[in-house]
């Protein structure tokens, strides 16, 4: 992460977390509109629950954005985590489409291409780590 887009994530999540409702509403919705394997993946949870994770996660990762040394270790073991819940490396970019959209429509004319940008950035720290994280487990060489 870039130390500007490092700040323009840690910026803009007040506005974003003020809406998480809408957020995870909308990052869900998205999500299963765009990946019919992901949305089956949720047909057991209880999805209010899963909200309250979503936000927590992403709030760990807005403090820890500009601490990699802390970031790390939670985001593998997080993706160490997900290998039990079926979670498939094709995924990450379903998720990563439906967080970036969820994000646009909760903040609106707010979701700036700097904001935009930085997210992106900040989702592809996310997700390297925990494919990385998932592949280990699943038992797979990492190059």
């Amino acid at each position: 992460m870039t130390p500007d887009h490092a700040a323009l994530v840690r910026a803009s999540w007040p506005a974003i977390a003020a809406k998480a409702d809408t957020l995870t509403t909308s990052f869900y919705a998205h999500l299963f509109e765009i990946d019919d394997s992901a949305a089956m993946l949720f047909a057991d949870v209880d999805m209010a629950a899963q909200r309250r994770k979503l936000v927590q996660s992403l709030g760990i990762v807005v403090q820890s954005v500009d601490d990699l040394d802390r970031l790390l270790p939670v985001l593998a073991a997080l993706g160490k985590r997900h290998t039990t819940y079926g979670i498939e490396d094709r995924h990450f970019d379903s998720v990563g489409q439906a967080l970036l959209m969820a994000f646009a429509t909760t903040l609106g004319a707010g979701f700036t291409r700097e904001i935009h940008d930085a997210w992106s950035e900040a989702y592809a720290l996310i997700a390297a780590v925990m494919r990385r994280a998932l592949i280990r487990a699943s038992g797979a060489t990492v190059d």
